[in-house]
């Protein structure tokens, strides 16, 4: 059952900064230099914490698939994490990343370790990023379930709302720490018109965007002449993939000893599907770039069941040859 608290903003700080004393590792969005997200927050570094914007640089995957981890040396993740301001975008993402590492035949002992070890504090976007498109996948951008605990500000208020057994005993637990009160009706329908206005926006500015379902039907239609020229920018940099929030290709890489080294990987690479004996099924660039749409909107739903695109828009930001996913998507239509 849900549970809600309001604790005042000045009050909230001062219980952050408790935790961090505590030895909490607290995680939360900034901006420095331009540049918004997250980093290892201490009581110095508080009041530079950025609320209710859209996503941080970062996907929230970084927390649970290190790009480089060392798979056989038995390396242990830090103690509890707590992860304050995660976009519902990446939320969402969570749901496929579980269903691959948390497979009940073949689980990620890594991976499943740092989820348990970590406290997700979603908070809802009140500031939309030019990119931004989650409504038009049927994502809100506001955390529903898959955080533990969703987060909102009302004024000067911060409100708390329990969304899973962890969030649950999180609330419990800081509720000794600090002066919390039961938030009224007006708090709540301040933040309802905040979340329904950002989500007007985000679909405004997407007006003409195919859905997830009508996206994947047009990528298999596609002619083998589209994705060439589509392609014909890309320089295979792999950005697009790195920064997805759903992406989790790797490489297992021997080394002496025995030793392991999980890298991620992406299908933007070349010879990312090169066997040793020299066949690649995805050796030209058009291949590989049509195949990326497919795993997105076609493959991984049908097999999973969940989303793969969360319309962050990150892979939009982080092209260095400027090309748009959506702008491609909108020509197929």
């Amino acid at each position: 059952m849900q549970k809600a608290i309001k604790i005042n903003r000045e009050e909230w700080n001062r219980l952050l900064i408790k935790l961090s004393d505590a030895g909490e590792h607290l995680y939360a969005p900034v901006r420095h230099n331009g540049v918004f997200d997250y980093e290892l927050i201490d009581k110095e570094s508080i009041g530079e914490i950025v609320y209710n914007e859209a996503k941080p640089a970062s996907p929230l995957k970084i927390f649970f698939l290190p790009v480089r981890l060392n798979v056989t040396m038995g390396e242990k993740a830090p103690g509890r994490i707590v992860i304050i301001g995660a976009p519902a975008c990446d939320i969402e993402g969570l749901k496929l990343l579980d269903a691959i590492y948390i497979d009940e035949k073949y689980t990620d002992e890594t991976y499943l370790s740092r989820r348990q070890n970590s406290i997700i504090i979603g908070a809802p976007c009140h500031k939309t990023a030019e990119n931004c498109h989650c409504t038009i996948y049927g994502v809100n951008p506001w955390p529903g379930d898959g955080c533990d605990i969703s987060m909102s500000s009302s004024g000067e208020d911060i409100i708390l709302t329990t969304m899973s057994e962890k969030g649950t005993g999180f609330v419990n637990e800081i509720k000794s720490l600090v002066d919390a009160q039961d938030p009224g009706a007006g708090d709540m329908d301040r933040i309802t018109r905040l979340q329904e206005a950002s989500a007007a926006e985000v679909t405004d500015k997407n007006n003409g965007l195919p859905g997830r379902e009508e996206t994947g039907k047009l990528i298999e239609a596609a002619e083998r002449s589209f994705w060439k020229e589509h392609s014909s920018k890309c320089v295979s940099c792999g950005a697009c993939a790195a920064i997805c929030p759903t992406c989790t290709c790797f490489l297992l890489i021997d080394r002496p000893g025995f030793e392991k080294i999980k890298q991620q990987d992406t299908c933007q690479y070349p010879a990312f599907e090169r066997v040793a004996g020299g066949e690649d099924p995805l050796k030209e660039l058009s291949v590989r770039f049509h195949n990326r749409y497919m795993c997105k909107f076609v493959w991984k739903p049908e097999r999973f069941g969940v989303l793969a695109c969360t319309g962050c828009g990150r892979c939009i930001d982080a092209c260095i040859a400027g090309i748009s996913k959506n702008e491609v998507i909108r020509e197929m239509t």
